[in-house]
């Protein structure tokens, strides 16, 4: 699995690139091992780290969010383990969660509920 490692790739960016793009928000987010893409977690509405794993076959992420280092595996539906990750290893501790900051519905708790996540 190391292979599908890239330890130097750093971070596309410190939020969800395909949410940034659209002008979007997220929840959570999360590293591709193997590229270093930021996309959302399944649990924002988008789900763009998931995507970019079906779309690349890139399966292996790591959380991107401040004080977490679990890592994630898309193909096997299971907790990975991983080496550590060209830095940084986070979204900054200043972006809030929900973020971005001023892209965040005031009611983003019945947003998600509503979408089922």
């Amino acid at each position: 699995m190391t292979d599908e490692i890239d330890e130097t790739a750093p971070p596309s960016g410190s939020g969800c690139a395909e949410c940034d793009e659209a002008g979007g928000w997220w929840f959570h987010l999360r590293r591709c091992a193997a590229c270093g893409h930021i996309g959302c977690c399944d649990s924002s509405l988008a789900q763009h780290a998931s995507a970019h794993a079906r779309e690349t076959g890139h399966r292996l992420v790591q959380s991107f969010e401040p004080g977490e280092d679990w890592w994630w595996d898309y193909e096997a539906g299971a907790w990975a383990e991983g080496p550590a990750l060209a830095p940084p290893t986070s979204r900054p501790d200043a972006q809030p969660v929900p973020g971005p900051e001023g892209r965040v519905p005031r009611d983003w708790r019945d947003v998600l509920r509503a979408a089922g996540r």
